[in-house]
């Protein structure tokens, strides 16, 4: 019999699925914090849950995460995590207060050319669009395998006010996944009554960074987790035998040297699988982001690497090499005049951060705006405040700024986002004031790409004694990729498999097996 305390796990990456499985190892598997190691390429853990820079140059965030009351995977790792705030409670308890304080009541979620808030709780809907809906999610999985969204709706349903709030919500492209896109459909069916306003939508105190990841980074360390920043892993040894995994050397790059880490057959080797926020870059207020196409960082070599030969690995070619269908862009606006704050609580009706997303639905690069209550950062400037936007079609010409959104600067994004609103008496205003970073992101939805079966392994492969994988390119059945659930429940999924704990993940909420949840849904879409 293995002794768990002599146990030792190998975690590669450091985002949120590699902490919550190190969290799950120690708590559910008792190992010895001091026996794992998380290796990590960049300097920072926490992958897409980043947050970074000071007032002074500009705050900067590649994206922001949502959450609903279903995320129960999620809600379990953070019930045994301090908060950072106050370490007598957990971060769980921290994030169910801070929403039911600020829950959202979305009064302008549209927004049109002219300026002015659509009338955003008429989804728009004719018989088609609803027929088709009802077939997509009523349909085998397999019956979409390979389709695109556009595959299983007509061109209406992508002018409709449902289309605008779900791809602003969600991410989703018109060329996606319908695979994905039904998944979706039936993992949030019980939030269409409220998809308008939002309801049930949750946010945490500050970013993502601060209320997660530096608390579970300190709960780790203060087990003794040795986290190897700096650290690019090229290879694992999985043997030679195609169909039988057994992890026994770990190759990496540290310092420019070359390592070797010896695996035992009785330890543990997670890796986390390509990433959405690789190759992803900054701009700054007066120059674009570059765009990155050449993989320079090794979240999907690493995969690549190790799928070579072995069909039950996946295939990271149809993720990684589609980056004109994965990318969008990102922008972080610090300000020190809360003008713009100001006036867009008198625009939407609604006192900041509890408004939720406001989506400029005619404008071509398709902008939405975030703005959260303040400070978004623990060690914020009282004088100082952050708002978050992106736009989904970077590579289209600006209405006002005639030219792509990627080739603009932090400055002209902000001039665009201001003029689509018609605020441009406040232009000067609020451009002398602020500091806004773009980011260009080429994969950041690359995990909702055509695929078909198969394509994304299993976190442990059929045939794997000591290795899984981990993130948002393995497949978790039913589940939806892009949300920090699916990432923790692959880390649960991997320590109950690899432990052979008598425990499971927890139970996946299959609301569309509730006949209220799908009647009230059929009523929205009425």
């Amino acid at each position: 019999m293995i002794v768990a305390s002599s146990r030792k796990a190998h975690l590669v990456g450091g985002g949120i699925a590699a902490l919550a499985a190190a969290a799950y190892l120690i708590r559910d598997g008792g190992l010895l914090g001091a026996n794992i190691s998380v290796y990590e390429e960049g300097e920072l853990v926490g992958g897409c849950l980043d947050a970074g820079s000071v007032a002074k140059q500009g705050y900067s965030m590649r994206g922001e995460r949502m959450f609903e009351n279903n995320y129960v995977c999620m809600y379990d790792l953070l019930s045994f995590i301090p908060s950072v705030d106050d370490p007598t409670r957990s971060i769980k308890q921290d994030l169910l207060e801070y929403a039911a304080a600020n829950h959202w009541n979305n009064k302008a979620r549209l927004v049109d050319k002219d300026g002015r808030i659509t009338n955003f709780r008429d989804l728009g809907f004719n018989e088609r669009d609803r027929l088709d809906m009802i077939a997509l999610t009523s349909q085998p999985e397999a019956l979409v395998d390979g389709k695109r969204i556009t595959d299983v709706f007509s061109e209406h349903f992508f002018q409709t006010n449902f289309w605008y709030i779900w791809q602003s919500t969600f991410g989703f492209e018109p060329w996606h996944s319908a695979i994905e896109m039904r998944r979706y459909m039936l993992r949030f069916l019980h939030m269409f009554p409220a998809m308008p306003t939002q309801a049930g939508i949750y946010r945490t105190r500050y970013n993502q960074n601060d209320t997660i990841v530096r608390p579970i980074k300190k709960w780790l360390a203060d087990q003794g987790v040795q986290f190897l920043a700096g650290t690019r892993v090229t290879d694992i040894d999985l043997g030679i035998v195609p169909n039988k995994f057994t992890a026994s050397k770990i190759l990496m790059i540290r310092d420019g040297k070359k390592l070797e880490v010896d695996v035992r057959p009785e330890d543990i080797v997670l890796a986390t699988i390509g990433s959405m926020v690789a190759d992803s870059s900054l701009g700054s207020n007066t120059t674009a982001p570059e765009l990155v196409k050449a993989n320079k960082t090794g979240a999907f070599a690493l995969w690549e690497t190790l799928a070579e030969g072995r069909p039950g690995l996946g295939d990271p070619s149809v993720f990684a090499n589609k980056i004109d269908e994965a990318k969008w862009e990102s922008f972080t606006v610090t300000t020190r005049d809360p003008h713009f704050f100001e006036r867009m609580e008198q625009f939407t009706g609604n006192a900041t951060g509890r408004n939720g997303m406001v989506t400029l639905k005619d404008s071509s690069w398709l902008l939405t705006l975030s703005l959260y209550t303040q400070p978004h950062y623990i060690d914020q400037p009282a004088d100082v405040y952050v708002w978050w936007g992106y736009g989904l079609y970077p590579d289209k010409i600006g209405d006002y700024v005639r030219k792509p959104m990627s080739q603009c600067s932090g400055a002209e994004i902000l001039e665009e986002t201001l003029r689509q609103l018609k605020w441009d008496e406040d232009l000067s205003k609020v451009q002398d004031s602020s500091i806004v970073i773009p980011c260009m992101m080429p994969h950041i939805t690359s995990m909702f790409l055509v695929r078909k079966a198969g394509d994304r392994p299993d976190v442990v492969p059929e045939g794997s004694t000591n290795f899984g994988m981990l993130g948002q390119f393995v497949e978790v059945p039913d589940d939806v990729v892009f949300t920090v659930e699916y990432s923790i429940r692959t880390a649960q999924t991997a320590v109950c498999k690899l432990l052979k704990l008598k425990k499971e993940p927890n139970p996946f909420p299959r609301v569309s097996n509730d006949i209220a949840v799908v009647w009230n849904a059929f009523k929205a879409m009425h």
